[in-house]
């Protein structure tokens, strides 16, 4: 069971110095639908959490509570990142303060090169990220940097909004079905990024309905099952666990 945080002074307590992103009994809806059951995790600087269940179980839900997208709605708990209490925060201020969602959809804006979508979302100066070492790390992006985004094939498509995300200088990463209508070899592909960055340090959430490719590729898995956890723990022990995963993932 995790403890409750606490990070409006800068605590340091063993129970709590691991979690970087921590979300303590948060709940949503939407409407009067009760999706996210007072739900809390960690999640470490640095790891990859593959956030799993069956469809409707609230994985999407939960990413868009954490990221304050403002639906569903979240009506109690707490979350926080890096000492900020993103449950006090707008979406916009979440965004600024370090997280980046990337939704499934990947909603690359009409109209606007795929350069153009990267110096939209990119802070100035930049940080971390610019555009040369996004080009680097996709190097298709940079090949096709003049090219309108929504002409790009779906591959390259979801390449240029991790990229975009990136361009932000997040601290955590939200993936929201990334390998969705993708080949195996354009997943190959895109694990071989979310490798290569969670090396120099970025800290992922996915969500994905291809369970036993995310949890390959992540270091803990929290399972779902209609709003609340029903395991929290590695990767590794979900890909052992035949029963957890045949009632929980129907794999």
């Amino acid at each position: 069971m995790n403890v409750k945080p606490d990070f409006s002074k800068g605590a340091n307590t063993a129970a709590t110095a691991p979690a970087f992103l921590s979300i303590w009994d948060m709940h949503a809806y939407y409407g009067e639908s009760y999706i996210v059951q007072g739900i809390s995790f960690n999640v470490h600087e640095g790891e990859i959490l593959a956030l799993l269940g069956r469809n409707g179980a609230g994985k999407t839900s939960t990413l868009r509570s954490i990221a304050r997208t403002g639906s569903p709605l979240v009506t109690r708990g707490e979350i926080w990142l890096d000492h900020q209490p993103l449950h006090k925060m707008a979406s916009h201020e979440a965004a600024t303060a370090g997280l980046g969602l990337v939704p499934e959809d990947r909603r690359i804006i009409p109209g606007l090169t795929v350069e153009e979508n990267l110096q939209l979302a990119q802070i100035a100066p930049p940080i971390g990220w610019s555009l040369e070492r996004l080009y680097d790390l996709f190097p298709r992006l940079g090949e096709r940097r003049k090219q309108e985004g929504v002409t790009l094939s779906g591959g390259e498509q979801q390449m240029l909004a991790i990229a975009r995300a990136l361009a932000r200088d997040i601290k955590v990463l939200l993936l929201d079905e990334p390998y969705e209508g993708l080949a195996p070899v354009i997943v190959d592909e895109i694990e071989k990024t979310l490798i290569h960055i969670k090396e120099q340090g970025m800290t992922t959430i996915i969500v994905e309905q291809n369970a036993v490719r995310a949890l390959e590729l992540a270091d803990r898995a929290v399972i779902l099952d209609t709003g609340g956890i029903v395991f929290d723990g590695t990767a590794a022990e979900v890909l052992e666990n035949e029963e957890l995963r045949a009632e929980y993932l129907a794999i």
